[in-house]
């Protein structure tokens, strides 16, 4: 089969590789379409080589078709429309027989310490999969995911329909969790400095602010009475970000962590103990998360064509990466691994 492999920093190279057997339990793909994510954009740029072997198939936010089943795998049929879970986790630690498989100890990241999805075929664990409704694009299906990210927050964040959210950072998944903080029934407004992206959020319909222009916290406490939003969620990763979400949030209110810091900011502890504060941590998403995100997508409800930005063939992921490093207002890119009939 043909893939793209990640071979080292900013170099992915389209290439023909052995196509892996169906083992007993597992299924084969054949994928249609594979999103890149953040995470998938640091490899590129060889900031994850510690972690990432080499040459490795990436990718993991994928749709497709059933290809093959192995002998022991029942409820699947080869044409079924299906996407992938990408969380092998080890069943055995504490974490996981405390039910918590997401954030399994020793959990394997498909598609990061595993070949994943930028390839023509995909074989995965049959227990990752998940069966896609027939009316779902197969294309719009591969936002299934990070739209998955964004329900496990909006769950863990308790919201409810009539809050007052804020939403810090309006990249993909910040735009995905205000989706899906507003389909929960919450009123919601985005807080970014990208102009590009305040103007996707208002074709969007959402109310935004921009920190760099106006006095975001004097502007939500006069939108609720005074008190400040129920719930705010940190998807920025900066460390004004980080300053700001105390102001925001009401007494009691709720801080939802979604950005991955990658070294410690400067946080109002004291903001906690004033307000009785609570801060919620989320990480990627659970059985429940994705069976929710496949609901919606199907659905129709949410703008989720809105959010590709481009497609490129598979042939051209290194390109598509290219676009992606100098395209900073880019929300979804996805890569077609095949020709997909619907």
């Amino acid at each position: 089969m043909k893939a793209s492999q990640y071979t080292g920093a900013e170099k992915m190279e389209y290439r023909e590789v052995a196509l892996p057997e169906v083992r007993e339990d597992e299924i084969r793909i054949r994928i249609a379409y594979c999103g890149i994510c953040g995470t998938d954009l640091h490899i590129f740029k060889g900031h994850m080589d510690a972690r990432v072997q080499r040459p490795r198939t990436v990718g993991h936010e994928a749709s497709g078709t059933v290809a093959a089943v192995g002998k022991n795998v029942t409820g699947f049929a080869v044409g079924d429309k299906v996407t992938v879970r990408p969380l092998d986790n080890c069943g055995s630690c504490n974490t996981c027989r405390a039910g918590f498989t997401h954030i399994c100890e020793k959990l394997r990241f498909l598609g990061i310490e595993t070949d994943g999805g930028f390839a023509e075929y995909w074989t995965v664990p049959a227990r990752l999969v998940h069966h896609l409704p027939e009316n779902i694009s197969l294309k719009l299906a591969a936002l299934v995911e990070p739209l998955a990210v964004a329900c496990h927050d909006v769950r863990r964040g308790r919201i409810s329909a009539g809050e007052y959210v804020v939403v810090n950072g309006g990249g993909p998944i910040g735009m995905l969790a205000a989706l899906c903080a507003r389909s929960a029934g919450a009123r919601v407004t985005i807080c970014e400095i990208n102009k590009t992206r305040l103007a996707f959020a208002e074709k969007l319909g959402f109310a935004t602010a921009n920190p760099m222009t106006e006095d975001v916290v004097a502007k939500v406490r006069q939108e609720t009475g005074g008190s400040g939003a129920d719930a705010v969620f940190e998807v920025s990763g900066s460390e004004p970000g980080a300053k700001i979400m105390t102001e925001l949030v009401r007494p009691r209110g709720r801080i939802i962590m979604v950005a991955i810091f990658a070294k410690p900011v400067p946080v109002d502890l004291h903001k906690f103990f004033w307000k009785e504060l609570e801060m919620i941590g989320t990480r990627v998403y659970e059985y429940e998360d994705y069976e929710k995100a496949i609901e919606l997508a199907g659905s129709g409800t949410l703008p989720l064509e809105e959010l590709v930005s481009s497609v490129f063939p598979l042939e051209q992921l290194q390109e598509a990466f290219a676009y992606l490093c100098g395209t900073p207002d880019a929300m979804k890119v996805l890569i077609q691994c095949n020709e997909v009939n619907k």
